[in-house]
């Protein structure tokens, strides 16, 4: 039995019509009864014990006056965090404790590591000055990225942050676009504006790219820059040429920080060109100071149907894959 002192945030942790409560004893295998500002959890010994450690790491969460949506308890039941508790029985009292998340903070929100590969996706890129993150859409691969790069920036340890993606044409001609080349280019950059909108005020973030302390740019636009004391994203790599990947990582200066991010799955370029993140892959990866950090559909963070999709387009491929060994 978990007892709660505060009523107001039981409520809150309960959901409406206790929701979270039913979110939880499915994740968990348990049945929760809510009687008063006490919760009764039965079930197995180790699912009971799973129940608590949410439980208490989203009750914490609560008292440190952050929300709590649907993708924050998918997310503390995806963790699978170790029971920490000697005893947990029926009458016991288990204490409640904050779990150890690495978080990111920036003007407008706090972003939390959702998965292991997230933990040591943020914790590689506070620790190394050139980092890979890949895997597959919806793991925060890119988001993770630019909250890191924000928060690097506020803290005065950079003083640029730089955005990149190659403007590949993914079966549309960038020419038949309306407008200048700006107005043709800034749909394909439209996931960086969108992290950053997150995580800085409208008006900070207008006037910081007015002032170019953060750019974002195609990739093409970086040849012959030398990047210092700036905090440099490449998001989709998978679609840099090896030429143009080659270019990117030796734009790396003095004070800076580069992060790498793709979708071996997503290539976009032409057939018979080699994909530049898939070769930095095969030719960095021996190199101690570099860290690549891999993720797969169980680190999708979206709506649960992304995974299931991803899962299946993963199976399709290895069973495509064997038949082609037969």
């Amino acid at each position: 039995m978990l007892e709660f002192s505060d009523n107001r945030l039981l409520i809150d942790l309960c959901g409406e019509f206790d929701k979270n409560l039913a979110q939880i004893e499915t994740g968990t295998e348990v049945q929760i009864i809510r009687r008063g500002n006490r919760l009764v959890i039965m079930g197995e010994r180790d699912a009971r014990a799973a129940a608590i450690e949410v439980l208490g790491s989203l009750y914490a969460r609560l008292e440190d006056g952050q929300s709590l949506e649907t993708a924050d308890i998918t997310a503390e039941l995806r963790m699978g965090l170790t029971p920490r508790h000697a005893d947990v029985g029926e009458g016991g009292q288990a204490e409640l404790f904050k779990t150890e998340h690495l978080e990111i903070k920036t003007r407008k929100k706090t972003v939390q590591a959702r998965t292991e590969a997230q933990k040591k996706y943020i914790k590689s890129l506070f620790d190394n000055e050139l980092a890979f993150g890949i895997g597959p859409a919806g793991t925060g691969k890119t988001y993770i990225a630019v909250a890191v790069g924000v928060a690097m920036f506020l803290g005065g340890h950079v003083d640029k942050i730089i955005l990149s993606r190659p403007a590949v044409e993914a079966g549309e001609k960038l020419g038949y676009l309306p407008g200048d080349m700006k107005d043709k280019v800034d749909p394909y950059m439209q996931p960086l504006y969108d992290a950053l909108n997150d995580f800085l005020p409208a008006k900070q973030l207008t006037k910081l790219l007015e002032d170019k302390r953060i750019e974002i740019a195609p990739l093409a636009f970086m040849r012959g820059r030398t990047l210092s004391n700036a905090f440099v994203v490449l998001d989709e790599a998978q679609n840099a040429t090896t030429m143009q990947m080659k270019m990117f990582l030796t734009r790396l200066g003095e004070g800076s920080r580069m992060v790498i991010t793709g979708d071996r799955t997503q290539i976009d370029l032409p057939r018979g060109v080699p994909s530049g993140l898939a070769d930095a892959e095969r030719l960095l990866n021996q190199i101690t100071s570099i860290s690549f950090n891999y993720f797969t559909s169980k680190d999708v963070v979206r709506h649960p149907l992304v995974a299931a999709i991803i899962e299946a387009y993963e199976a399709d491929h290895e069973a495509m894959l064997a038949r082609k060994k037969t």
